[in-house]
């Protein structure tokens, strides 16, 4: 096993850095399950039982402020939310005390004992205090019930009843004034309303363990409980969300995926015995699993702390919390669901608790550190941690990138490139091409023109800024379809528009049921293809009206179809392994490319760099193809296929992984091809350099089935940097959001049933959305800033298979199990 030191020293952090154990106390009798409390300066805990103490962190002599007052053990302690007067709540079986320590203090320096203000009494075992925003009210948790008591009347404001068991947590709303949430036992949470006792809400049984902790978040508005047995359930507090949950969380499995993704990024060389929750904590030859009891949730505000000091882990966004737990404490990222740091007691040697009963945390402003009061699990040992979340974090993030990625191409390309051997190739080609197809066509003497200038191609250059700008005014080339054609000026994709979650017009793709297995619109949004299980692929308006073309030719189930940049070409692959090329503008296959490119059948397939290259998958390998499509007409031979296509180079997976997604982005130049692998990987090729360049381990908890990128559009304008953005889905794991720069998730959205079947997942035109199918007969959109859904879609007949967005205006088509297509318009 690696010692502690090795672990977090390996990356330029180490234990004096991380943690210091300040202060410790044994208390005669344990104060294992009570309520412990911290402020910014202060902790709070029970002495011998009877004896309130404050430790101050400013004391030079670590002298303690002793209060006494009660007469029984103490079980709950609470600080008040204001700075001066500083209030502090205690809580025993005869009485309920309100304390102001500033008087409190002035007395002891005057010789004089303290007295603090009975404001309850003879309640029963009280297990939880919590003082409102303004402290005029204390929320006493006594038994089944909720007594709100006002400070400075010392009566009794509201008895809360509903519960069937003790009440072990409480709440105040911060942005809802008299709204209070409590969790008990009886394993839910209530909502009320204190000021009149009135309940707002219940929910129902959530687990089968009781509910220990609770933690309202109030910029992302969400309520988290902590149970007995480390899960983590997680609610939406929006208006007209009505509770909704938005996660359950396996605090254990999240933390096996926290230390597997840092043995494999390289941080660590074996698995340490301390950081694998699923072992022994009884010794040799007595093996149980260890649970995760959730004491205590807390704030961990990681925003103060510079970028540079968290590592790759931005913090200007980040919506972070504590969790303390009975064997550690975890910053756990509310965003992304995942935990970002984690400290076990027992791995450091200098704390003098390895496990813990109970357990306090604050946020401590003017030095960024963090405080926490831990009391033995065993015993009356008490002791005061100082922090450093930014040096914990650091010394436990992944390693950065050694390159900077980037979607958009930043730079030429390589002599050495791939993409620079098959475009040069072309180049050399294209003229004698040209030539030859011009005798066969000429019909009259044309006049000669010559040009001053002659305009570079652009393919040895990097792309201009001006590629991300939206086209408003798009002509119809001479050499597309009729159909294109139209005299009116496209507008701009609305930005601030709704949603689309309007019914529209629903189509059956086929008389039978037959399973829709891809979507994709074509770049201008005026026509809709998708590939069907009975072997056929069709091209539908955008309105889904009239009769769809029919492209057929396939002898298995179609599951990639591809639109080629300009619109002139469909692509489809399908399971019989073959891939073909059909012109857009008569259903005619254009170039068919069969068996006998790869053992194993073409899993996806598109166009790429601008339609210059076509990128395959087959196996544990992609390939990238230099095509050409013979446009011109010969009667005679016009069995015979002059298209072609060439290998241009093929890339392996990181460990010869079947891919089972492949995503590139052809609107614009860009060098990143992104794969995902059947063994839960995402691997980063970058093919300027012509080899991968970065693994992204543990994506999801089972293979990523699709890869959405941010590609925008021509009709929408997006910040550079938003192009980096893509998203993933598994199965049972709902979607992530990732950054391609940072290689990190941002965001974890999984309010969609979708646990047996792979549903799809598209982006907006604009970025700011995201849908995706779902199982229960409904399609999802959610809000990029947001872990819960923004509307769900209904009208669906079967699961939702698969989802697109128009590129051109607000409008979503949806694909079904049993074949349907249903549009949604905005209002």
């Amino acid at each position: 096993m690696e010692n502690p030191q090795d672990i977090f020293s390996s990356n330029g952090g180490c234990l004096s850095d991380i943690v210091i154990e300040k202060y410790l106390v044994e208390s005669k009798e344990s104060v294992s399950h009570v309520q412990l409390a911290c402020s910014m300066q202060d902790c709070a805990f029970p002495l011998d039982g009877t004896e309130l103490c404050i430790w101050n962190t400013k004391s030079p002599s670590h002298q303690l402020l002793i209060l006494r007052g009660h007469h029984q053990p103490i079980t709950a302690i609470a600080f008040g939310n204001k700075v001066n007067p500083l209030l502090i709540c205690s809580a025993s079986l005869d009485y309920v005390i309100m304390w102001n320590l500033d008087e409190c203090r002035e007395k002891v320096l005057q010789g004089l004992v303290p007295r603090g203000t009975v404001v309850g009494s003879l309640l029963g075992k009280v297990l939880c205090l919590q003082l409102s925003p303004d402290d005029h009210v204390v929320a006493v948790c006594a038994g089944n019930k909720v007594f709100t008591l006002d400070i400075e009347t010392q009566a009794v404001q509201a008895e809360l009843q509903g519960h069937l068991g003790p009440v072990t947590a409480v709440e105040f709303c911060p942005w809802q004034a008299g709204t209070l949430i409590s969790v008990s036992e009886d394993r839910g949470f209530k909502v009320w309303d204190h000021c009149t006792g009135s309940l707002i809400y219940s929910s129902s049984v959530l687990s089968a363990y009781p509910l220990l902790s609770l933690f309202i978040d109030a910029e992302s508005r969400q309520l988290v409980t902590g149970c007995a047995d480390g899960q983590l359930w997680i609610f939406s507090l929006m208006d007209g969300h009505h509770y909704r949950r938005v996660a359950r969380v396996d605090l254990r499995k999240k933390t096996e995926t926290f230390s597997t993704r840092r043995l494999k990024s390289g941080l660590c060389s074996q698995p340490e015995e301390s950081q694998l929750p699923s072992t022994s904590v009884l010794g040799k030859g007595e093996q149980v699993e260890v649970t995760f009891p959730i004491l205590r949730l807390a704030p961990c505000d990681l925003s103060l702390i510079p970028n540079s000091a968290c590592g790759c882990l931005s913090s200007e966004n980040t919506q972070c919390m504590w969790i303390g737990s009975s064997v550690g404490l975890f910053i756990f990222n509310l965003a992304n669901l995942e935990v970002e740091a984690a400290l076990y007691y027992r791995d450091f040697q200098s704390l003098s608790i390895p496990l813990a009963g109970s357990c306090a945390l604050r946020n401590r402003t003017a030095d960024r550190k963090t405080l926490c009061l831990l009391a033995s699990l065993f015993g009356g040992k008490i002791a005061v941690l100082e922090i450093d979340p930014a040096a914990l974090v650091r010394a436990q993030q992944c390693p950065g990138l050694r390159q900077s990625l980037s979607v958009p191409a930043s730079s030429c390309v390589l002599p050495t490139s791939p993409l620079y051997l098959g475009i040069a190739k072309e180049k050399s080609t294209k003229a004698a091409s040209g030539r030859r197809c011009a005798a066969r066509n000429v019909t009259k003497d044309q006049r000669l023109v010559f040009h001053s200038k002659v305009r570079s191609s652009g393919y040895a250059s990097a792309p201009h800024v001006t590629m991300f700008s939206p086209k408003t005014n798009i002509k119809s080339e001479g050499k597309g379809s009729s159909r294109r054609r139209s005299s009116c000026v496209w507008e701009p994709y609305p930005v601030e528009c709704a949603v689309p979650t309007k019914p529209g017009p629903q189509v059956a793709a086929a008389p039978t049921c037959t399973r829709v297995c891809c979507l994709q619109y074509s770049g201008d949004g005026q026509w809709l293809a998708c590939g069907l299980s009975n072997h056929l692929s069709l091209v539908f308006g955008a309105r889904l009206t009239g009769t769809p073309a029919v492209f057929s030719g396939h002898d298995g189930a179609v599951n990639t179809v591809c639109w080629s940049q300009d619109r002139r070409w469909l692509l489809s692959a399908a399971q019989d392994g073959t891939l073909r090329v059909w012109s857009a503008r008569g259903a005619e296959l254009a170039l068919l490319l069969g068996r006998d490119m790869s053992s194993k059948p073409i899993q996806s397939a598109q166009f790429y760099y601008i339609d210059a290259f076509i990128l395959l998958s087959s196996g544990p390998e992609f390939q990238l193809l230099k095509y050409h499509i013979d446009t011109c007409k010969d009667e005679v031979k016009r069995y015979k296929q002059k298209s072609k296509s060439k290998l241009i180079c093929r890339l392996s997976t990181t460990g010869a992984v079947d891919v089972t997604s492949l995503s590139a982005v052809n609107d614009f130049y860009s060098h990143i091809v992104l794969a995902a692998g059947r063994n839960r990987t995402v691997e980063v090729f970058d093919l300027n350099a012509g080899c991968s360049a970065a693994v992204i381990a543990e994506a999801h908890s089972r293979p990523v089935h699709q890869i959405c990128q941010n590609k925008g559009s021509s009709f929408t304008t997006q910040q550079p940097q938003a192009y980096n953005l893509f998203l993933t889905t598994a199965i049972g794991d709902g979607m992530r959001l990732w950054d391609l720069r940072t290689l990190r998730c941002e965001r974890h959205f999984e309010g969609h049933p979708s646990r047996g079947y792979p549903c799809g997942i598209a982006f907006s035109p604009c970025g700011q959305f995201a849908a995706c199918g779902a199982e229960d007969r409904h399609a999802y959109v959610y809000e990029m800033g947001s872990s819960t859904f923004s509307h769900r879609l209904a009208g669906h007949t079967d699961t939702v298979t698969g989802v697109a967005f128009n590129p051109s205006t607000p409008q979503l088509a949806t694909a079904t199990l049993d074949g349907k297509l249903q549009l949604f318009l905005a209002e």
